[in-house]
């Protein structure tokens, strides 16, 4: 493993680069990052169990694998340098943003459009044959006037949404996406393997995210007061707020880097030599924001909550 150097690695051999690509990818899988952590967060805890959590971080670290292993491919052409930029950059935590925003709205089961209840129930009559009229009143009026515990029916978290969210995460960069795409995708020597690099990489991450994904879908079991049903409300009280509010942050900060390109370049020098803790920046503090304050405030309000709703064991 001589000759191994994760911090800035030159003119490597072929076998050298795969094996540096997947050390990347656990790297970056275990470090803070705003392109994986809030998302893997939010869906392994609002799975409320450690196989789902597995499972969300693989359905995530899938996506994110296919997109790096594109761009991986594209790099070989030297070709993505038209999507390191800083406007590609602002662009991606919008969308992460707005994608991690409606998920929340889901699981609450809020809605991003006003409800005109005359067209609701105009647009009713065509769907008789599906529902009686005694269905269709009984439907509309638990809209108009919402039970109390609305925000206790908490929808299941949409694990297959983490899989676009992975696509969409994919197209952010920094340290770990300059390396692999004008260091190691070069390196191949062909074409036809110039995916490679993205692939172990996105591979190393998917390492560390189903690992992560089980503990953090574990983490809720260790409240042993609650019931099952408690749980369930607690962890996906946590996952749409994260989602939601979290993704609103996302939003303010790619806004922020469009209208201010070198916020990217501003951070705070740790001089520790491991790529995402090296300089704390933008990425950073929405990862701290996203996953630590909000899971935390959202925590300690949805254990409240259950308790007053008396989710908790005899």
């Amino acid at each position: 493993m001589s000759g191994i150097n994760l911090w800035n690695p030159e003119n490597v051999s072929v076998f050298t680069a795969l094996i540096l690509s997947y050390l990347l990818g656990i790297v970056h899988g275990a470090t803070p990052d705003e392109h994986t952590w809030p998302i893997t967060f939010s869906y392994a805890v609002g799975s409320g169990t450690t196989k789902g959590g597995m499972k969300s971080g693989l359905i995530f670290s899938s996506g994110f694998t296919i997109q790096r292993a594109i761009l991986s491919e594209i790099a070989y052409f030297a070709l993505a340098g038209i999507f390191m930029t800083a406007t590609v950059f602002g662009i991606t935590y919008l969308l992460v943003g707005l994608a991690m925003f409606i998920a929340g709205l889901y699981i609450k089961r809020k809605s991003i459009y006003p409800h005109w209840h005359f067209i609701e129930e105009k647009l009713g009559s065509y769907f008789i044959h599906k529902h009686s009229k005694k269905e269709m009143h009984e439907e509309l009026e638990h809209k108009r006037n919402p039970s109390e515990d609305i925000d206790e029916e908490l929808r299941p978290v949409p694990p297959k949404a983490a899989f676009l969210h992975g696509l969409i995460a994919g197209f952010g960069f920094g340290a770990f996406a300059l390396i692999i795409y004008t260091v190691l995708a070069p390196a191949m020597p062909s074409p036809y393997l110039g995916f490679l690099p993205g692939l172990l990489f996105g591979l190393g991450t998917m390492t560390m995210q189903v690992a992560f994904g089980a503990a953090f879908g574990k983490w809720l079991t260790s409240v042993k007061k609650l019931t099952k049903k408690g749980i369930s409300f607690v962890s996906r009280t946590i996952s749409s707020d994260v989602l939601e509010y979290g993704g609103l942050a996302f939003v303010i900060g790619g806004i922020a880097i469009l209208l201010y390109p070198n916020l990217i370049n501003i951070g705070i020098n740790t001089g520790i030599k491991i790529h995402n803790l090296d300089n704390l920046g933008i990425g950073f503090f929405l990862v701290i924001f996203a996953v630590i304050i909000i899971g935390i405030v959202s925590y300690k309000h949805s254990i409240k909550k259950a308790i007053k709703l008396g989710y908790t064991k005899k």
